[in-house]
């Protein structure tokens, strides 16, 4: 396997950890800055008793752009195709990790920027990405993204579920 396969690779796995392992939610409205409580799915917070949804790293209020940044949702198209497509669908269909559909509406912007960005931590620490290694069985590794590598890759999840 070559050094860019296997980093594609472990992208994908990284993403499968926190895209779709549990079930969906309620959607939340979207405002251009998240410091409203986070969805629920049955009845219960999108985060695991003990974490918050907004999960651990320096990710406290990502701004929502709106209508979404083409430009964002063609870099993170991008960043898909190299280096998560071979684990995930965009779809709610599992392939090694979880489908994509429905993750902005289960997790937060900023508990996804936080996870993409500070992948080790999260699981660590984050009861949430914790839930979702135990039934996923795959652990994400850090992919080095950068910033706008993860900004960009979230619009794309964004544009994926249907928001505007």
């Amino acid at each position: 396997m070559t050094q860019k396969n296997f980093l594609g690779l472990l992208l994908c796995v990284s993403m499968a950890v926190f895209a779709a392992c549990n079930s969906g939610g309620e959607k939340k409205g979207e405002t251009s800055t998240t410091n409203e409580p986070a969805a629920t799915t049955g009845g219960g917070s999108i985060a695991s008793e003990g974490s918050d949804p907004k999960g651990i790293g320096p990710h406290k209020n990502v701004e929502l752009t709106h209508p979404l940044d083409e430009k964002m949702v063609a870099a993170g198209k991008g960043i898909y195709d190299v280096k998560c497509s071979s684990c995930h669908k965009t779809t709610d269909e599992k392939l090694v990790g979880p489908g994509w559909k429905g993750v902005t509406d289960r997790r937060t912007p900023e508990w996804i920027m936080n996870f993409v960005t500070n992948t080790e931590e999260m699981i660590e620490k984050d009861t949430a990405a914790q839930n979702m290694l135990e039934v996923c069985l795959v652990k994400m590794p850090n992919q080095g993204l950068t910033e706008a590598d993860a900004r960009s890759v979230l619009e794309f999840m964004r544009n994926n579920d249907g928001k505007k």
